[in-house]
């Protein structure tokens, strides 16, 4: 069985890892990784969701969790998409992982081009305005779609999930979440603000990894 070392993953996990078979260049991806980086301060927020997690999963029950930001193009997608693979990682059953906005756009080319830098198999499934993506961490697992939607649209669930807000924006203008059983909110800084600058690429670069980063941490945490 092949393992990857992520800096900061405790020996019982390391020992369970990698029964998915990740794409090889994601796998070298993981190796930039460390789980002491997550501050104690990031700690304190991230453990709401590994609460949320671990009931779930002492109780035997699904586990959904809608990432919820404003324009469902950037950081709720990231968040998505490294969650359930963190969770395939860590041989987290039954998750499945959502994404949503306060409004529809379109997922940021930049966020696909990151993903598929850092080794996940990103395929269009359609184009258009709203171009619908399909994201696979491995060749046998189900992709992750990954296209802009409201946090409430049918693609996502009506009840019994979690819902992350990753932005302030989103945190602050929706008090009620309709469905949601726990509402966390585990906002990160939004990469937008270098579009077209010479940084651009390197701060979503730099934000990805710290969202894959707090998302293994959160799996990580979780006992079986």
């Amino acid at each position: 069985m092949d393992v990857v070392n992520i800096s900061g993953t405790n020996k019982r996990n390391i020992m369970i890892v990698e029964k998915t078979h990740l794409y090889p260049v994601l796998s070298e991806y993981l190796k930039n990784i460390n789980l002491n980086s997550v501050t104690n301060e990031r700690k304190e927020i991230l453990q709401p969701l590994v609460e949320y997690i671990q009931n779930k999963v002492d109780n035997q029950k699904q586990i959904r969790i809608n990432f919820i930001c404003t324009h469902n193009s950037r950081r709720s997608h990231l968040s998505q998409i490294w969650a359930q693979t963190a969770a395939a990682f860590f041989q987290i059953d039954n998750v499945f992982c959502y994404s949503g906005g306060t409004e529809a756009t379109a997922l940021f080319p930049m966020v696909a081009k990151n993903l598929a830098n850092s080794g996940f198999n990103v395929l269009t499934a359609m184009s258009g305005d709203n171009p619908v993506y399909a994201f696979k961490y491995a060749s046998n697992e189900h992709p992750v779609i990954g296209f802009s939607k409201k946090y409430d649209d049918e693609f996502n669930p009506e009840g019994e999930f979690a819902a992350i807000m990753t932005c302030s924006q989103a945190d602050g203008g929706c008090p009620f979440i309709a469905g949601a059983e726990k509402r966390i909110p585990i906002t990160f800084d939004d990469p937008k603000e270098f579009d077209n600058t010479p940084l651009q690429e390197e701060k979503y670069q730099e934000r990805s990894l710290q969202i894959a980063t707090e998302m293994f941490f959160v799996f990580s945490q979780i006992k079986k």
